[in-house]
């Protein structure tokens, strides 16, 4: 990897990059500015997105519109109870060849660049499974044999929130697999009017693609060249580590709720995403600010809590907080009862 600064031409490059792919999906999810930056933060970080929200507020819309606005190849698993593996990730089929029979490998829904994953806690947790080797190694393993997944892959989830009926919860291992967690909110009157008068029968506007051949494989090199000082690097670790329930640096108003903290996973997810949030903001190397702005994402679904939060109902973003509060950038030790 190129360890010089970008300069400020290939910062500007990216960052119009970034801002065409963010614009294209706000186009076709109104009034969600937020969440669509974060979608391009971590499109562009090349990680896995999970999107959570009730039924019917455009969270497979936007996933649909953006292997077009990428201009990459696009699958689409629809997630139901009687799923299984083979569905997912295709498997061996017994076919005669030259007259002689052999198992032929037939490759599933995940072989494609942009793979929605639709109401994915809607399958069994064997299912679920499926998706673990695939998001992490970028391959699919059947019968002992790998199969490389085409690149770049991006699995990008829907779930509908947990409390609906015939929903299973997503395993820490899955969990941990996704860069981001966004919610998707309902959105406001002035948006519903909108969307009422532009969009007949709900349907969105047509995407075109946006990036150009070869700037998407620019955009990541320059994500990857992105400077995170030593500084900033010891801020993240000092993040994480303050999320182990079990560690010396764990505030006592986070520790009283936490069964289990975020991984270094979720240390490196981070540092990732906080590189590709400072190209979003026109800067080559990622500030504390970046580092604050991605943390609730990326490390909210990862923190396993215990019956106390939800008993006094304490979420995982709550405690996110409450380490950003705790936990100060520089590294400096805070009087007691001082907040950064």
């Amino acid at each position: 990897m190129d360890s010089t600064l970008l300069t400020p031409a290939e910062v500007a490059r990216a960052r119009d990059a970034l801002t065409r792919l963010r614009d294209g999906m706000a186009r076709v999810l109104l009034g969600q500015d937020e969440l669509v930056s974060l979608v391009a933060i971590a499109l562009a970080a090349r990680g896995h997105v999970l999107l959570e929200g009730l039924p019917g507020l455009g969270k497979t819309e936007l996933v649909k519109s953006l292997s077009k606005l990428l201009g990459l190849g696009f699958g689409r698993i629809q997630f139901t109870p009687d799923l299984l593996p083979s569905d997912v990730t295709g498997g061996a089929v017994l076919e005669e060849v030259g007259g002689h029979k052999r198992f032929v490998f037939q490759p599933g829904p995940l072989f494609a660049n942009c793979v929605l994953a639709d109401e994915i806690n809607r399958a069994s947790p064997k299912t679920q499974s499926a998706l673990l080797e695939a998001m992490q190694e970028r391959r699919v393993t059947v019968l002992g044999e790998s199969h490389e997944l085409p690149s770049p892959f991006f699995v990008l989830a829907t779930q509908n929130p947990i409390e609906l009926e015939g929903t299973y919860p997503l395993p820490e291992a899955q969990l941990d697999r996704f860069l981001v967690k966004l919610d998707v909110p309902p959105v406001g009157a002035d948006v519903l009017t909108r969307i009422v008068r532009e969009r007949h029968r709900g349907q969105a506007p047509e995407s075109t693609a946006v990036l150009a051949g070869g700037e998407l494989d620019a955009l990541f090199v320059a994500v990857d060249r992105v400077a995170v000082t030593e500084g900033v690097a010891g801020y993240v670790a000092r993040l994480v580590a303050a999320s182990d329930p079990r560690g010396a640096s764990c505030p006592d108003d986070v520790r009283s709720f936490l069964r289990y903290g975020a991984s270094p996973r979720a240390a490196i997810g981070l540092a990732e995403a906080g590189r590709a949030c400072a190209l979003l903001a026109g800067r080559p190397n990622v500030d504390f600010d970046d580092v604050q702005r991605v943390a609730p994402s990326v490390l909210a679904h990862r923190l396993v809590l215990d019956h106390a939060a939800r008993l006094e109902g304490v979420t995982a973003k709550d405690l996110v907080s409450r380490l950003l509060a705790a936990v100060d950038p520089i590294g400096q030790a805070l009087p007691k009862g001082v907040r950064a």
